[in-house]
C-alpha cells in the first residue's frame, strides 16, 4: 500500500527530512504549493494524513480528506486547526509540545532586555548619527524588577531560570495554578489583575483559545504600570491591537516587544509599526537550525506512528480514540 501525506506549508525550503521518515512505510509527499483552502480541498482526497504548519486546515479541507488519519501540526499551538470537527470525523490530531522551547523563551527573553535597555532607541540613533545617551532614558536597573508570566507552560517555565538569572521576580499567572507552584522562586496567582498591576514586564505564554483570545485588552492594559513592558511571544490575537495602540500612545504603558501580530504579515500602514516604542519581530522567536530540524522529524514520525497503527507519542483529542468510526483502527488503502 502507498500512503499519501499533504503538506500544506512549511516556513523551511526542504522537507527532504520529511520525505525520508516518510518513505520508510511507503508513504508519498503531496506538497501544497500555496496551502490556500480551495488547493487543499482539491489535494485532500487521496491524503492517509495531513502535515501543517501555519494555513488553516478548516472543517471543509477535513471534509475534503475521507481517507485521513491524522493531522499532524508542525509545533505547538492548534488555533489553524479545526479540532472538534476532525475528533467528530474520528481523525487524530498531534502536535509537537516541546517545540523551541529554548528558542521562544530566548527570544522572549531578548525582546525583554531590549525594551529594558532602550536597545533599538539607541542603536537606531547611532545609525542615524545621534550620539545621545539621554534618548533611553530613564533606565531603571532591572534586577529585582519583576516579570509577569501570563500562562505557564513549557515555554514561561523555560523562561525562568534565565529571568531569575537576571535577578528578576517571577509572577505567574492561570486560572489554575495553586499558591505554592512557583516555590521557592517566585509567586504564584489565579487573579490576572494582581500580575498585571505588579509587574514591570509582562510576558505571554498562552495558546490562543476562544477564551484567550483578547486576553489582554483596554481593561488589562490599564492595570499596568506606565513604566511597564509588555511582551508576546505567544499569539498575536491575545492582544486587542487597538487597545494596545492607544495604550501605547496614551502613555498606559511605556513599550511593547511582539514577535506576533493578529495579521501576518502584517500591512504596510499597520498602526504599531508607526510607534517607536514597539518593537516588532516577524514571527521568529520559533527558529533556529536545530528546533526546525527536531520539529520536521517529531511530526513527521508522529505520521508515521498513525499510518502503522500505532498510538503517537502526542494525542491532542485522545477522546477520539473511543469513537468508534476512530480512524486509527482502519487499516483500509
Amino acid at each position: 500500500m502507498t500512503f499519501r501525506v499533504l503538506i500544506t506549508d512549511t516556513a523551511w525550503p526542504s522537507v527532504e527530512i520529511e520525505r525520508r521518515i516518510l518513505a520508510e512505510v511507503g508513504a508519498e509527499l503531496i506538497v501544497a504549493e500555496t496551502g490556500a483552502e480551495e488547493e487543499l480541498i482539491r489535494l485532500a482526497p487521496p491524503a492517509d494524513a495531513i502535515l501543517t504548519n501555519w494555513k488553516p486546515v478548516t472543517p471543509a479541507v477535513l471534509d475534503a480528506a475521507p481517507r485521513c488519519r491524522v493531522v499532524s501540526r508542525y509545533g505547538v499551538g492548534l488555533d489553524n486547526i479545526a479540532v472538534d470537527h476532525a475528533t467528530r470525523l474520528g481523525i487524530l490530531v498531534t502536535n509537537v509540545p516541546d517545540f523551541c522551547l529554548e528558542e521562544v523563551s530566548d527570544h522572549a527573553m531578548a525582546l525583554l532586555l531590549a525594551c529594558a535597555r532602550s536597545v533599538v532607541t539607541y542603536a537606531r540613533n547611532a545609525r542615524a548619527g545621534k550620539w545621545d545617551l539621554k534618548a533611553g532614558f530613564p533606565l531603571p536597573r532591572l534586577r529585582g524588577q519583576t516579570l509577569g508570566l501570563v500562562g505557564y507552560g513549557n515555554i514561561a517555565r523555560a523562561l525562568v531560570p534565565k529571568a531569575l538569572g537576571f535577578g528578576l521576580k517571577l509572577i505567574a499567572y492561570t486560572p489554575r495554578l495553586t499558591p505554592d507552584a512557583l516555590a521557592p522562586f517566585g509567586t504564584a496567582t489565579n487573579d490576572l489583575d494582581f500580575l498585571l498591576r505588579e509587574s514591570d514586564y509582562v510576558s505571554v505564554h498562552v495558546p490562543l483559545t476562544p477564551q484567550t483570545r483578547g486576553l489582554i485588552g483596554e481593561h488589562e492594559l490599564r492595570q499596568m504600570k506606565p513604566t511597564a513592558y509588555l511582551i508576546n511571544t505567544a499569539r498575536g490575537a491575545i492582544l486587542d491591537e487597538q487597545a494596545l495602540y492607544r495604550a501605547l500612545t496614551e502613555g498606559w504603558i511605556a513599550g511593547a516587544g511582539l514577535d506576533v501580530l493578529t495579521q501576518e504579515p502584517p500591512a504596510p500602514d499597520h498602526p504599531l509599526l508607526s510607534l517607536d516604542n514597539v518593537i516588532i519581530t516577524p514571527h521568529a522567536a520559533f527558529y533556529s537550525e536545530a528546533a526546525i530540524e527536531e520539529l520536521e522529524i517529531k511530526a513527521a514520525t508522529n505520521v508515521v506512528q498513525i499510518l502503522q497503527g500505532a498510538l503517537p507519542t502526542h494525542i491532542v483529542n485522545r477522546a477520539v480514540l473511543e469513537q468508534a468510526h476512530c480512524r486509527l483502527k482502519s487499516k483500509a488503502g
